[in-house]
Formats: C-alpha cells, sequence, structure tokens
C-alpha cells in the first residue's frame, strides 16, 4: 500500500468528487500552493495510484487489491432496503439488479480476505438478503473500458 498522507487522500477525494478540477483550483480548496497541488498529482500519477489522465484511482495501488462479485438473493419486497443497505458499505463499489440466479450482483473491494468477510457479514445482515454467492477476481484482464465502444459510434457516423 502507498503512503498517502492526509493531502494525499484530500487531493484523491477532490478528483473523485469533480474530476473536471483545475490544479489551480484544487490547490485553493485544499489550502495549498498550485505548485503543490500539480507536485502532489504528478506523484500520485507515477506511482500508479492515479491513472494516467489523472482522474482515475487505482484501488489495488492504495491496497483494495482483493475483488469479489457478490451474487445476492432478496426477499423481493425488501429490494429497496437492500439496495440503500448495501450504499451505506464504503466497500460496495457497484451494484446491478440482475436476470437469472439472484436478484443483485456487487463488486466489492478489500484489503485482505479478512477485511472481505467483514464486508460479506455486513452484507447478510441486511433486512432481506436471503443469501449470497462470492466468487474472487484472480486477475483482470481487460479493465472497464467504453473507447472501443465510442471509437465504433465514431466510424458509423462518419467521423
Amino acid at each position: 500500500m502507498n503512503n498517502l498522507d492526509p493531502t494525499d487522500l484530500k487531493i484523491l477525494l477532490a478528483l473523485i468528487r469533480d474530476p473536471r478540477i483545475q490544479v489551480g483550483e484544487l490547490g485553493d480548496s485544499l489550502g495549498v500552493a498550485r505548485n503543490t497541488a500539480q507536485t502532489r498529482v504528478k506523484r500520485l500519477i507515477r506511482s500508479g495510484v492515479l491513472s494516467h489522465s489523472g482522474r482515475e484511482v487505482d484501488l489495488e495501488a492504495v491496497g483494495y487489491d482483493v475483488v469479489a462479485f457478490v451474487t445476492i438473493e432478496v426477499s423481493h419486497r425488501e429490494l429497496d432496503g437492500v439496495v440503500a443497505g448495501l450504499r451505506t458499505i464504503a466497500q460496495v463499489l457497484e451494484v446491478h439488479e440482475i436476470s437469472g440466479r439472484g436478484d443483485v450482483w456487487c463488486r466489492v473491494v478489500a484489503t485482505d480476505t479478512h477485511s472481505l468477510q467483514a464486508a460479506l457479514r455486513q452484507v447478510l445482515r441486511i433486512r432481506g438478503v436471503i443469501r449470497t454467492e462470492t466468487v474472487l477476481a484472480l486477475h483482470t484482464h481487460i479493465p472497464y473500458r467504453t473507447e472501443p465502444l465510442i471509437s465504433g459510434l465514431s466510424k458509423a457516423a462518419g467521423g
């Protein structure tokens, strides 16, 4: 895990909350000089915490290197409450209502298996959760991407 100090963490939060923030605004919002903010962002990019665009956080680089996909069976009357409960668990990155086996699918990250177990116990305590099935990700071969889709639309539009 990288050694992120409070200023680094504030920078990451600011970039997550407003990816289009300018470096000068970033410095002002944190109460640091523009050059300090710029140097910190560059260091975060070099260390791999931020992507080269400087706007996306690599969770593995900050210690969340366990990724799990959790399928949840839910009492249908409780679906909204389950989703609200999942929203309160910081380690839950995304939630989707699905068809097929299970009712809800979510991606969960953790720093280790003990942290994952704690998050899964939180999920199981949510009223309306009947059971869960968890699958661990071993390696990401293709990360989330949109470029091929937009490229295809551009070509179809004659661009």
